[in-house]
């Protein structure tokens, strides 16, 4: 496992609040590369659900969420908000956080490398960084926590799109912004040249 180095908590970002939330300084690299849904790379908390695609001449079915039940099972659905984001190849959307909310991600359509770092001081993960590769050719659902930094890559020739679940209708005031390639998480997002 990855081990970052913390200069005493890291570079602050929230220290009030329900949450504790700092930037630990990592060596550059993409973290644990997560290969299954039970990984023990997994950053705590970040759950992992693999979902059918059905296929046939036409095209295919996905299955988003059923209310209630699954990743988003603890939803209410009185303020959950579904959303859909549609991004084109090459695009890098990172990294942003949330103090409450958390969001349960299925790619519909495409690619994503998910980039996910653990903000949160006090946490048995706190530092470390998830790369998940997660669309077309590995349906998976990524239900991130609060404190947990998230973004991603759209990797491909094709146009990705992202359907997202949050617990909360949207707040500005609960969501926190740090720059695809800030100096601490400094995430390598390069294509990995093995």
């Amino acid at each position: 496992m990855e081990q970052p180095v913390l200069s005493t908590q890291g570079r602050r970002l929230i220290a009030s609040g329900p949450l504790d939330l700092a930037i630990a300084d990592c060596p550059r690299g993409i973290g644990a590369v997560i290969g299954s849904p039970d990984s023990k790379d997994l950053i705590a908390g970040v759950l992992v659900q693999p979902f059918p695609v059905y296929p046939d001449d036409r095209g295919y079915f996905l299955e988003v969420h059923r209310m209630c039940a699954g990743l988003a099972a603890a939803f209410a659905p009185e303020t959950t908000q579904i959303s859909a984001a549609l991004s084109y190849p090459g695009t890098v959307k990172a990294f942003h956080f949330h103090q409450f909310q958390h969001d349960c991600w299925t790619p519909a359509k495409g690619l994503f490398q998910v980039v996910l770092a653990d903000l949160r001081v006090g946490s048995p993960t706190h530092g470390l960084r998830n790369t998940l590769y997660v669309g077309a050719l590995r349906p998976w659902r990524v239900l991130i926590p609060p404190g947990v930094a998230h973004g991603y890559k759209v990797v491909g020739r094709e146009d990705a799109m992202l359907v997202y679940l949050t617990d909360r209708f949207y707040n500005p005031s609960d969501e926190g912004r740090i720059p695809h390639n800030d100096p601490g998480i400094n995430y390598d997002w390069e294509t990995q040249h093995k």
